[in-house]
C-alpha cells in the first residue's frame, strides 16, 4: 500500500524501528542507516534472548527492511549518506536531539538538499522545553506522564504496565504521521516536518480518563480504589478477580440486577442500585465471593445473562488461543538452524496481514544493493568498503515460512 515510498531510518531501540517497521509491513522501502557498530538494539535483547546471534528485541521492531552500515562521522560516510537522502521521501531519526545535527544530518541541512522531504522525529519528551534534552524512555515517561498512577493506588501500589506501551503507541502515532505527510507530499508535492515524542504518547493512552478527571474537576482521592477496580472512572464491577483456580476478568456489559442476581449475594444486589458511589464496597463483596467459585461456576452463572467476563491468560494460553491463531497473530522465520517469533503486522488489509517479505538483515547486509541504487558504480562502492566508510554483512534470505 506504500509502495513507492522511501524511507531512511536513522533510528535505534524501539519506538523508531517500531515506526518504520510499520511503514516497511505495508510495502515502503525503509532502509535502515547504522553506523559501523550497528545500532543500540543489535547488541541488546530482551530477556537476553539471542537466536542465532540475532537479538530478540532487533527482530521484533526490524523486518522487511533493507540496512546499510556507513561510518556517519567521515566526510565521505556524510557523502554517503547524502546521496540516499536525495532519493528518499522520508527520514525517521529518534536520535537524542541534537546528535543528527551535530552529524550533519539535521533537518535544515537535509531540507537544504532535498526540499520536499518528509523529516520525522522521535524523542522523549518534545523537541523544545525543560525536558528536551532529558533522557527519554518509556518507564520515565509512564511515571511522569500519570500512567503509573492511575493503573493502580498512587499511595498503596503504584502500578507499570508489563511491557512498554508508550514506546509501541508512539512509534503507532509516528507511523500514522508519516503516511498522512505522505498523502500531502502526493497531492501537493510538499514536505513535512514532523516531531512527535513519548510523553504526549503516553497522554494519549490516557485521553477518556483525562476528559473524565480535568473537565469534572476531580481530584486525586477519587482515583484512590479498591485494587480489583481496573479504572478509577468506570462504575463496579470493572477488574481483576481471584478465582479457585485461575483469575478472571468482569466488565459489565449488560444488565446490573441480572448480575447480581446471577452472584446471588444480598448485599451485592443491594449495592447494585448505585454501583459508581458504591463502587469500592461492591467490589469488596464481589471479590470475597469470587474467592471460592471456579472459571467454570462463573461461565454458568453470568453466560446466560450475556454478560461479559473472560480467563486471564498467560502467554503460553495466548499462544495457543483459537482466535489468536486464526487472526494469524504470530509469525515464524528461520534464523539459521534456529526460529524466530514476533507478532505479526496488526491489521489486515483486503482480508490479507502484510507478509515478511524480509528477514531482519545482518549488519550492513544490503550496503552494496542500497549504494547502487544511489548511483555509486561497482569500483566506488569497492573502494568505500576497502576505506571502512561503509561495512558489508551477510544478506539473509527474502523468504520466511509462515506460523
Amino acid at each position: 500500500m506504500l509502495k513507492g515510498m522511501r524511507v531512511l531510518g536513522f533510528t535505534h531501540f524501539v519506538q523508531g524501528p517500531a515506526a518504520s517497521q510499520y511503514l516497511a509491513d505495508l510495502g515502503a522501502d525503509v532502509i535502515k542507516v547504522e553506523p559501523l557498530t550497528g545500532a543500540f538494539e543489535r547488541g541488546y535483547a530482551a530477556d537476553s534472548v539471542f537466536v542465532d546471534g540475532f537479538s530478540a528485541t532487533f527482530f521484533s521492531v526490524n523486518r522487511n527492511k533493507r540496512s546499510i552500515s556507513v561510518d556517519l562521522k567521515s566526510e565521505r560516510g556524510r557523502e554517503v549518506v547524502f546521496s540516499l537522502i536525495k532519493t528518499a521521501d522520508v527520514i525517521i531519526e529518534n536520535y537524542r536531539g541534537g546528535v543528527l545535527e551535530r552529524l550533519g544530518f539535521g533537518y535544515e541541512a537535509v531540507k537544504a538538499v532535498k526540499p520536499d522531504i518528509i523529516y520525522a522525529s522521535a524523542t522523549g519528551w518534545g523537541s523544545s522545553g525543560p525536558m528536551a534534552s532529558a533522557p527519554g524512555q518509556d518507564l520515565l515517561v509512564q511515571a511522569r506522564c500519570g500512567l503509573i498512577a492511575v493503573t493502580g493506588n498512587l499511595d498503596t501500589a503504584p502500578t507499570v504496565t508489563g511491557v512498554p506501551v508508550v514506546d509501541q503507541h508512539g512509534a503507532a502515532l509516528l507511523a500514522m504521521a508519516v503516511s498522512a505527510a505522505y498523502a500531502r507530499k502526493l497531492a501537493t508535492g510538499e514536505g513535512t516536518r514532523i516531531e512527535s515524542n513519548l510523553l504526549s504518547a503516553g497522554l494519549d493512552l490516557q485521553s477518556e480518563s483525562m476528559a473524565a478527571y480535568y473537565s469534572g474537576g476531580r481530584g486525586p482521592d477519587r482515583i484512590a480504589r479498591d485494587h480489583r477496580l481496573a479504572s478509577w472512572f468506570l462504575p463496579a464491577p470493572y477488574g481483576v478477580f481471584k478465582l479457585a483456580d485461575c483469575h478472571a476478568v468482569i466488565s459489565l456489559g449488560g444488565d446490573i440486577e441480572s448480575f447480581a442476581a446471577a452472584i446471588g449475594t444480598a448485599e451485592l444486589i443491594e449495592l447494585a442500585a448505585d454501583r459508581m458511589a458504591n463502587r469500592d464496597a461492591f467490589m469488596r463483596v464481589l471479590g470475597d465471593e469470587l474467592q471460592s467459585w471456579t472459571y467454570e461456576r462463573l461461565d454458568k452463572a453470568l453466560s446466560p445473562h450475556g454478560l461479559w467476563y473472560e480467563r486471564v491468560q498467560d502467554y503460553d494460553a495466548v499462544r495457543r488461543d483459537p482466535q489468536v491463531v486464526h487472526n494469524e497473530s504470530f509469525q515464524e522465520f528461520a534464523i539459521g538452524d534456529l526460529k524466530g517469533t514476533v507478532v505479526a503486522h496488526p491489521v489486515r488489509y483486503d482480508g490479507k496481514i502484510p507478509e515478511m517479505r524480509r528477514m531482519p538483515q545482518g549488519l550492513g547486509g544490503d550496503t552494496r544493493d542500497v549504494l547502487a541504487d544511489a548511483g555509486w558504480s561497482a569500483d566506488d562502492i569497492e573502494a568505500l568498503v576497502r576505506d571502512g566508510v561503509v561495512a558489508t554483512g551477510p544478506q539473509q534470505s527474502s523468504a520466511a515460512p509462515k506460523a
